[in-house]
């Protein structure tokens, strides 16, 4: 299926890395228990569209908005549940899609959902926060062409009828009608002690423990409040 992807997402979207899975994400309870009901609500999509109670509103589509902290593993996330369904996974790229031009970024971001539709693939807008924005008041024509394409933009996110998945750093930021219209919000928070411990162990892998003190580990981990992504760059 790969060898028949078209260039019309290719030009927009960059296919990220596969993921093994799930057992790569550590997370704390109540978010990795947030993350399984995301990957089940993506796998029973048909058969809850299928429902006549849900039909009318969110066919489907899911969409999932994931907040946190940089760092934190919302990526990663995105990465294991497209792994754990068997689809490719695409990162919008913002910078080929938002335009200066009136009605470009529309037509790119249209052009962008279109295709992820077609080709049956999860699609990852990083940074959601940039183009979710909150509405401002219209003081100029600039605002208002800025309402216009945020307009555009719930419209077409509550019509997609794929797998979308939204990650933000600051979601205080992004517009109300927007979370309104995802179907989860999935909290990622700073890791404990113990998850740092777990994220070392995973990063470093069985080979290099036997050389290093588990106890010296530990400690580390419990001392050193940082995130996943810091984890691994210090384990590089």
């Amino acid at each position: 299926c790969r060898s028949l992807q078209t260039a019309r997402l290719d030009t927009l979207a960059t296919r990220l890395q596969d993921a093994r899975g799930l057992d790569e994400l550590i997370l704390d309870e109540a978010g990795r228990d947030e993350v399984d009901a995301v990957l089940e609500r993506c796998r029973w999509r048909e058969a809850l569209a299928a429902d006549a109670l849900t039909t009318s509103t969110s066919g489907v589509g899911v969409r999932a908005l994931f907040a946190g902290p940089s760092g934190t593993g919302k990526t990663l996330a995105a990465r294991a549940i497209a792994a754990e369904l068997g689809k490719d996974l695409y990162r919008v790229d913002l910078s080929a899609t938002v335009n200066k031009y009136l009605g470009e970024t529309e037509k790119n971001l249209n052009q962008a959902l279109d295709a992820a539709e077609e080709l049956d693939v999860v699609l990852l807008l990083d940074e959601g926060d940039a183009l979710m924005a909150n509405r401002t008041d219209v003081g100029s024509s600039n605002d208002r062409y800025a309402n216009l394409e945020t307009n555009f933009l719930l419209q077409r996110i509550e019509s997609f009828e794929g797998i979308l998945l939204v990650t933000s750093n600051a979601a205080d930021r992004i517009d109300r009608a927007f979370a309104r219209r995802m179907d989860a919000v999935v909290h990622f928070r700073a890791p404990d002690a113990l998850r740092r411990y777990e994220l070392l162990c995973l990063h470093l892998g069985n080979a290099a423990m036997p050389g290093i003190d588990d106890a010296w580990l530990q400690e580390a981990a419990a001392r050193c409040a940082l995130s996943g992504g810091q984890w691994r760059n210090v384990v590089l």
